[in-house]
């Protein structure tokens, strides 16, 4: 489904918050959105992996990398098995690597930028967990709405206006 941010917004002010824009659009979709499902890890995309692995049809991973610019928290294998595995996309307070496959994933991908070097995997992370990065707290279970002009969440479900 396309989402158009700017459209969520005018529809449904009183629910939707903005996070400050600070990601850029690395996936094969310009527009994804989904039920929250939240990794909060430093430098070790341990669980991002393993989520990936999972079925992910409606659902976005928001993944707290602490704002690190010194490892990537996603790459094409991790992105490719997500893809297949039916997620919407993911949203990364942190790297990405790989980003010319990326681009032709079929999976939204926002991140704060990209850098060759892939994290160690030590199993360090916390799933599910309320995180907060770009002024909001990710909550599991709410909604993310993504596309070229931004990032919001809501606490329900939102449909494209008319």
């Amino acid at each position: 489904m396309q989402y158009v941010t700017p459209d969520l917004c005018d529809a449904y002010p009183e629910l939707v918050q903005v996070a400050e824009p600070m990601f850029a659009n690395f996936g094969g979709r310009d527009s994804f959105g989904g039920q929250i499902v939240t990794v909060k890890c430093f430098e070790d995309n341990s669980l991002v992996k393993s989520q990936a692995d999972e079925p992910g049809h409606g659902k976005v991973l928001v993944v707290d990398g602490g704002g690190s610019l010194r490892r990537a928290l996603l790459g094409d294998m991790i992105a490719e098995k997500a893809a297949k595995n039916g997620w919407e996309g993911m949203l990364i307070y942190g790297c990405v690597r790989d980003v010319d496959v990326l681009a032709q994933t079929d999976l939204g991908v926002q991140a704060l930028a990209s850098h060759p070097m892939k994290t160690d995997k030590r199993g360090i992370g916390d799933l599910n967990v309320v995180v907060s990065f770009a002024g909001l707290t990710f909550k599991p279970g709410d909604y993310l709405y993504a596309d070229n002009n931004g990032v919001i969440i809501a606490p329900q479900p939102l449909q494209m206006p008319e």
